[in-house]
This record gives structure tokens, C-alpha cells and sequence, in this order.
């Protein structure tokens, strides 16, 4: 193990375990190994949950002109500044339709989303009005002010502006402001092809009979939905048992095919966890074995030839899932080049014991 890695947060660890790191240390570590993942463009609509790889800049001013915000008519000020409560209507402009220019002491019937008439800078709602003979009434008590309904224009945003930046992982919403935008397509980072794998003679998957001596697979699909949560979608899960020559052949397989391994299972002290061993002959650097945390002290993790990160993760399911959200997810948010996120913590309500025992 480089030293450089040993040295990081040892202060804190005890004489007797003086080759466990801390927590943060194996995470320095693990980022310290993550290299960037490559981009591809992708339709705008099949963005969704990658990670930004570009600027996504405003198309146009944004609304792109003065929005009506109302259903209603529009005229000047200025007329009803002078008197006038009642207005012949001019003709009607909804939402699409051209710009239509006022014809002094006239309105124009308006619907929400339209563009705001030429010459005219006032709306009035269509629940305050009365058409009589062709002209619309103002009502007598209702206040009206120049500017009211009117959403300017550039004044949510001007052309050019950045409105999503890399590292963004793309929502929903992000979608709307990408199309907005007149984006067809996308630069994102290319999503790592991830093997989750679970080791152990003992493990069963739903659906098989069991005896009473086995246990149910449940790591595995754990881990693979924890993942596909995040964005990770190329995820697919096998199970070896705890054989050197299938181990060999099944994880050379999975190093040559994946950029990410995932396992679980095989990484403590017995007899039968061949994982570091096997990993070993199979050229995968050891970079730590072992962090001083609880649950997940057995944690192992290391670099394939070819760059590939891999984490073998303790079987217990608690261990696999904690150490997954720890140090799996940072280490391909910081290879997919997404923007980290602050930690979040809790603080206990009441003091809590743990009986050794």
C-alpha cells in the first residue's frame, strides 16, 4: 500500500490497528484512485438523472417578449388616465397569435400567454369587465395600474444567460429547461457499466427452493436498486460461489467487461473469503483493506489493470449497504463529474449503547 495512503488520518487510529484507515482517509483514498468517466451526447429527453457535461445557456430573453398574465383586454394607460372607462374592442390576440398594435382609445381582447399588444401597458382580468354593444366596461370600484399582469420581458433571465452548469444531474425539471433552451441533444458523462456481484455457497435467490442452512440473496439486488437510485443505470448482478477457480473465471470476466465491480461478500478473515486473494492474481492493486468503522470494517478495495475500481464490500447486508452510499456512490459522482453535494447529518435524540456482548 503506498505510504502516502497509510499516512492519511493514522493519528487517530490505534498501535493495534495501525493499517485500518479512518473513514475519511479511505475516502480520500478511493477519490484519489477515481478517474473521470468519458462523455457522449445523448437526446435531450434521455438526459434524465446523467450528469452535465456542458453549459446549457438561454436560447432567448426569458419570457421572449412582455407576457400577459391574465385573461382579460389591454389598452393604454394613458386613456384611462384621461377618463376613459370603456373601450371598444379592437379584436382579440390569444397566445401564438401575431402582435396586434392598439388603436388609441380601443382594447383588445387578451388571453393568458399572449404577447402584450403594441402601444398597450395595461390588463385588465376578464372578471372585471362588462361587453356591452361591443365595448368593455371597467368595472366602477376596481383599481387598475399600469404594468399589472404583465410579466416583462428577459425578466426571469436575459439571452445567453447559464442557466444549468456541468456536474448538474439532470431532473424532470432540468429536461424542461434543456428543451426551453432549443437543445435537441446533450453532452453528459457516459454511464459506467457496474457488475454487482455476491459471493457465498449460502446464498440463494428469491424464487429457488432453500434449505434451512442457506440464506436468501438479498445484498446483490440491494445494492444494484442503491445504485440505480443515483443514475447508475448499467448495473447487472451475478452471484459466485466461494470457489478459487469460479471466482477467477467469473471476476476475470467481469474486469474485462465493467469499469465498476461491486462485491460482497468474502473479504473478512475466514477460511473461505478468497475475494483479496483472488483479486490479487486477477492484477488488482490493493489500495486498503479494512476501515475503522462500524458496520463495514472489513472493506476492501483496489484498482484493476486497466483502472477499473474495485470495492469489496463485507456480506453483512447493513456493511454492504452503508459502505455502498459512503464510498461506491462518491467515488462515480466524482468520476461522472457531479457537482458533491454537502454532507447531511443527524444528530441523535437520545444516547445509544452497544452491548459487545
Amino acid at each position: 500500500m503506498p505510504a502516502a495512503i497509510l499516512a492519511i488520518g493514522l493519528s487517530t487510529v490505534s498501535e493495534a490497528e495501525s493499517k485500518v484507515l479512518t473513514t475519511s482517509a479511505a475516502l480520500d483514498a478511493i477519490l484519489a484512485a477515481a478517474s473521470a468517466f468519458p462523455n457522449e451526447t445523448v437526446v435531450t429527453g434521455d438526459s434524465t438523472g446523467r450528469v452535465l457535461r456542458q453549459l446549457v445557456r438561454a436560447e432567448r430573453d426569458q419570457p421572449p417578449f412582455d407576457r400577459v398574465m391574465m385573461d382579460g383586454i389591454a389598452f393604454a394607460w394613458s386613456d384611462y388616465d384621461r377618463g376613459l372607462g370603456s373601450f371598444p374592442i379592437q379584436g382579440m390576440q390569444a397566445a401564438g397569435d401575431e402582435v396586434l398594435s392598439l388603436e388609441e382609445g380601443h382594447c383588445i381582447e387578451i388571453m393568458t400567454g399572449a404577447a402584450l399588444p403594441h402601444n398597450a401597458d395595461c390588463i385588465v382580468p376578464v372578471e372585471r369587465i362588462t361587453v356591452v354593444d361591443g365595448a368593455a366596461e371597467i368595472e366602477a370600484d376596481y383599481t387598475v395600474k399600469k404594468d399589472r399582469f404583465i410579466h416583462a420581458r428577459g425578466s426571469d433571465y436575459a439571452k445567453g444567460a447559464h442557466l444549468l452548469t456541468p456536474g448538474t444531474r439532470v431532473s424532470p425539471l432540468d429536461i424542461a429547461i434543456i428543451a426551453s433552451c432549443g437543445e435537441t441533444e446533450v453532452d453528459v458523462a457516459r454511464d459506467p457499466i457496474v457488475r454487482v456481484i455476491s459471493t457465498g455457497n449460502e446464498l440463494v435467490a428469491p424464487g429457488d427452493s432453500i434449505e434451512p442452512h442457506q440464506i436468501r440473496m438479498s445484498n446483490g439486488p440491494a445494492l444494484v436498486s442503491l445504485l440505480e437510485s443515483h443514475g447508475y443505470q448499467r448495473c447487472e448482478h451475478d452471484h459466485i460461489v466461494d470457489d478459487l477457480d469460479a471466482l477467477r473465471e467469473r471476476l476475470a470476466r467481469h474486469l474485462e467487461e465493467a469499469e465498476v465491480l461491486v462485491l460482497s461478500g468474502g473479504v473478512s478473515m475466514g477460511k473461505a473469503d478468497y475475494v483479496p486473494e483472488v483479486l490479487a492474481d486477477l492484477g488488482v492493486d490493493v489500495v486498503f483493506h479494512k476501515i475503522s468503522q462500524r458496520p463495514g470494517k472489513p472493506m476492501w478495495f483496489g484498482t484493476g489493470p486497466d483502472g477499473q475500481l474495485v470495492f469489496a464490500l463485507p456480506g453483512n447486508p447493513v456493511s454492504a449497504l452503508v459502505c455502498c452510499r459512503q464510498y461506491v456512490i462518491p467515488a462515480l459522482g466524482k468520476s461522472s463529474g457531479a457537482t458533491e453535494s454537502a454532507p447531511k447529518f443527524a444528530a441523535l435524540a437520545t444516547s445509544v449503547a452497544f452491548n459487545r456482548h
